[in-house]
């Protein structure tokens, strides 16, 4: 009963209130685009693809618990890495999506005729990343954002900010 009336006076109270229609060019109206998160999250898969390099194997001994403990802490440490390296791939992946799809433009074509292509390239390096093991695809997927980046900060007419953007997030480790 008492959510009969609750419900009720809230469709008193909405019949009141004026309707307002919001039209917004993206997901979220804020207008906050910065290619800076997609970096962080690429520099992470670099990250987590150097340490799963220096990762040692543990050697045999002749302590058979000793073996499954030191087996068990290194694959631990591998999963651990492979899992954020596979999530901050996803999360560069979806950062670069909200920019290419939110942010740019058609009339950006114009200036950027190779704007479609370099998304393409860097969001695959993404999945390319999450799928094998290589500090290869990883460097490739930092220089991708990058590009991505001064592009961004060229469209926003403001190219001297790619300067700093790229002496911060290139020094993140």
């Amino acid at each position: 009963m008492k959510s009969k009336i609750n419900t009720a006076l809230k469709n008193q109270i909405m019949k009141l209130l004026p309707t307002v229609i919001a039209s917004a060019h993206c997901d979220v109206p804020c207008g906050i685009y910065d290619p800076t998160p997609a970096k962080i999250a690429a520099k992470t898969v670099a990250r987590m693809t150097q340490q799963l390099e220096e990762l040692e194997v543990p050697k045999d001994s002749k302590d058979a618990a000793a073996d499954k403990t030191a087996l068990l802490q290194y694959t631990n440490r591998v999963v651990r890495r492979i899992q954020a390296k596979e999530e901050q791939a996803q999360l560069c992946k979806n950062e670069l999506s909200i920019l290419w799809t939110d942010f740019f433009k058609p009339a950006h074509l114009e200036k950027f005729p190779k704007l479609h292509e370099a998304f393409w390239k860097a969001t695959k390096l993404c999945s390319t990343n999450k799928q094998e093991f290589c500090a290869e695809h990883a460097k490739e997927l930092l220089d991708a954002v990058d590009e991505i980046a001064k592009m961004f900060y060229e469209a926003k007419g403001v190219p001297e900010r790619f300067k700093a953007y790229k002496e911060i997030t290139d020094k993140l480790y």
